[in-house]
């Protein structure tokens, strides 16, 4: 009997690749967007398009009770659709902050508690939750999102302890630089050039992190993890995958703090003189 995976911001980049690498997979996919009718598409016997905004709960009851009525039985969900807002803090709006943490940490809360009733009847179903090497490690400009995703860290982490005894799973994948659109169009970069103390630096790190994310990896690289982490049957928390998380997550654990931020400085602050 073929598995089911939901899966949030299927529209594009990750989503969009594990969404092709589950169906390939003989997994049954429920693919959820906020515009599923602009997605281009289409649907099969394995593969189902569900109207989901995480940062509404009525759609997100919607969307999972589609899911369960046309495939009987939810397995899966992986917690994808996020938002980026990088730059400038102080330069920042309400607005800005408010959907920062609406959407990457209150929509997955959203999700996770309206999935956890279906999973607990079935006492088994593995949670998924895309984090990024940023829920671990920071860098300049990020703060925002940052913040989303240290939150989504510990929630995730803590959550897996309460989950365990029920049969439910926690995994959290930590994706390093990845060639998506995150750089473009998902991102809602902050800048006032009124505050030009910052405009130096802004333009300094904004190229380097410009550079880093063109040469990122593939969101198929992505996709496979996702897939080993929902079916390798362990008890493994972490995943991190793609350049640099592999390696920069271990360097920020054992190496002293002020020689982790001097790495960081020289990597991202190379066009300030």
């Amino acid at each position: 009997m073929r598995k089911t995976i939901l899966i949030t911001g299927a529209s594009a980049g990750i989503g969009k690749a594990t969404m092709d690498h589950f169906v390939r997979n003989n997994w049954n996919v429920a693919a959820t967007m906020r515009n599923p009718e602009n997605s281009g598409l289409n649907e099969s016997a394995s593969l189902k398009l569900y109207t989901l905004d995480v940062t509404n709960e009525e759609s997100v009851k919607d969307a999972l009770a589609g899911a369960i009525r046309d495939f009987g039985r939810i397995d899966a969900v992986l917690n994808n659709a996020g938002y980026g807002a990088v730059g400038v803090f102080e330069a920042s709006t309400p607005e800005q902050i408010r959907r920062q943490y609406e959407t990457n940490v209150f929509g997955t809360m959203s999700v996770i508690q309206a999935i956890l009733p279906h999973f607990r009847e079935h006492r088994a179903g593995t949670i998924i939750n895309v984090t990024s090497v940023g829920g671990k490690v920071t860098f300049p400009l990020y703060s925002l999102y940052h913040g989303s995703k240290w939150a989504l860290e510990g929630f995730s982490e803590s959550l897996h302890y309460e989950l365990k005894p029920l049969g439910i799973n926690v995994k959290i994948i930590e994706p390093g630089v990845i060639k998506t659109d995150f750089y473009s169009r998902s991102q809602d970069f902050i800048n006032n050039e009124a505050l030009a103390e910052y405009q130096p630096y802004v333009k300094a790190v904004s190229a380097v992190m410009q550079q880093s994310g063109a040469n990122g990896v593939r969101p198929e690289v992505v996709a496979e993890m996702i897939f080993k982490a929902a079916t390798d049957g362990s008890a493994r928390l972490r995943y991190a995958v793609g350049s640099p998380a592999p390696w920069l997550l271990p360097l920020r654990k054992f190496l002293p703090e002020k020689w982790f931020f001097a790495i960081v400085r020289a990597s991202v602050e190379k066009g300030l003189k």
